[in-house]
C-alpha cells in the first residue's frame, strides 16, 4: 500500500513527514497546535489527542504505516513549528525520551529578534525555575532555577532586525524565550516573554534534530525546511545544517 507523506487530520490539515522509520516519525509541527495529554481537552488544536483521534478512525496516513500507537517523545511550544518525533511504540517512547534527558540529542532552531547583538556568538547560562506567581510562565533564578545552557549565532543582520540561530544544550521549558530575553532580545510575535508587535505568530522555528537511533545502531538527522521561514522576514541567508554548532 502507498503511504502518504502527509499525517492528515481533519478535512484541511495536513502535516509533512519529514522522517520515519520502524520506531518514529517525524513531523513538521504546524503553528498553533499544543503537546498535551491526550486527555487535555481546555483547546481544540491538541496534537496528541488530534493524532489518537485519527488512528482511533484507522485514517489512511496510520492504516498505510499499521501505526496504533503514537505519542510525542519531545515537547515544542504551540506557537513553535518545526521538526517533532514521534514514537510509535511504548518501547521506542521509553527509550529514545532517554535521549533527550541525558541531552544525547542535537537541536537547532531558528529565530528572529529585534534589533542588532554587538556580539555574533554567544552562550547564556542562565539558570531557569517556573514562575511561582504566574502559572506557564519560568523565570531567571539562581536560587531555584535548575542549570540551563544556550548558544547562539548571528546569521543576517538587517536594520533593526536579525536572524539567529539557536543551539540548546539543555531541554528547560521555554528555555530559547528566557534565555533571548535575559541576552536582552525577545523573540518577535513572543507575547510571553516579549513584545508581539507583529500580528504573526512567535519567530520560532525547529529546524534540526540528530540522534544515534539505538535500535539502527546509526546517526539520524533530520531537517525541517527554512527557506520560508527565512524569506518571510526579510532575509536571504542560505542556512545549513551541515554548518558545525555554535
Amino acid at each position: 500500500m502507498a503511504k502518504s507523506k502527509f499525517i492528515t487530520l481533519g478535512n484541511d490539515l495536513e502535516i509533512p513527514i519529514l522522517y520515519e522509520d520502524r520506531n518514529v516519525l517525524a513531523i513538521d509541527k504546524p503553528i498553533g497546535w499544543m503537546l498535551a495529554p491526550d486527555d487535555w481537552v481546555n483547546t481544540s488544536r491538541n496534537l496528541q489527542l488530534a493524532l489518537e483521534s485519527s488512528l482511533g478512525n484507522r485514517d489512511f496516513w496510520a492504516q498505510s504505516r499499521n501505526i496504533n500507537f503514537m505519542r510525542y517523545i519531545h515537547r515544542l511550544d504551540a506557537d513553535t513549528s518545526g521538526v517533532l518525533l514521534l514514537a510509535r511504540s511504548a518501547g521506542a517512547l521509553t527509550v529514545l525520551s532517554a535521549l533527550f534527558e541525558t541531552r544525547e540529542v542535537e537541536k537547532r532552531y531558528l529565530l528572529v529578534v529585534e534589533g542588532v547583538p554587538k556580539s555574533q556568538a554567544w552562550e547564556c547560562n542562565e539558570p531557569l525555575a517556573p514562575d511561582p506567581k504566574v502559572r506557564g510562565r519560568m523565570i531567571v533564578s539562581t536560587k531555584i532555577g535548575k542549570p540551563s545552557v544556550t548558544r547562539f549565532r548571528v546569521l543576517e543582520s538587517k536594520p533593526g532586525r536579525s536572524l539567529i540561530e539557536a543551539y540548546p544544550l539543555t531541554g528547560r521549558t521555554h528555555q530559547i524565550r528566557m534565555h533571548m530575553l535575559a541576552s536582552g532580545f525577545p523573540i518577535l510575535g513572543d507575547g510571553l516573554y516579549g513584545i508581539p508587535k507583529e500580528k504573526n505568530a512567535m519567530s520560532l522555528r525547529a529546524v534540526f534534530l540528530a540522534y544515534q537511533d539505538p535500535f539502527q545502531k546509526k546517526k539520524i538527522f533530520i531537517t525541517a525546511r527554512t527557506e520560508e521561514f527565512i524569506t518571510q522576514h526579510g532575509f536571504t541567508h542560505k542556512y545549513s545544517s551541515r554548518t558545525p554548532a555554535p
